[in-house]
């Protein structure tokens, strides 16, 4: 199974910046994507950016331009980089992972326990 554990969440201001991180295991390699997903109290997880191996990049039209994903392979380790943070901003943000099989890709497989993010006014 893949563990993916996050870090890098806090207290910040509106307009204030953070960068989350996420390690995943050494042994994966795979096509399929990683991504960010957030989820606030009350409210359903959301689907904040995905990346793949290639560099490939997607975000939700709420975050483009103010996010940024990344992947260092090297370190395993899964980046989202935020600026111009918003207070609607906050939730509780997961690093996901796919799940490879021999058919494609099944979304959204492996979570990691989520770190929050708390954006003030």
């Amino acid at each position: 199974q893949v563990r993916l554990v996050e870090s890098g969440g806090g207290s910040v201001q509106a307009g204030g910046s953070l960068k989350l991180s996420c390690r995943y295991p050494g042994n994966i390699f795979s096509t399929c994507a990683m991504s960010w997903y957030r989820q606030a109290p009350g409210k359903e997880r959301e689907l904040v950016s995905n990346i793949w191996q290639h560099g490939a990049t997607n975000y939700a039209d709420s975050v483009r331009g103010r996010f940024t994903i990344s992947l260092d392979s090297a370190r395993n380790t899964l980046y989202l980089q935020m600026t111009s943070l918003k207070t609607e901003d906050t939730a509780a943000y997961y690093c996901v992972m796919d799940r490879a099989t021999s058919d494609g890709c099944v979304s959204a497989t492996y979570w990691g326990q989520g770190t929050q993010v708390t954006v003030s006014s």
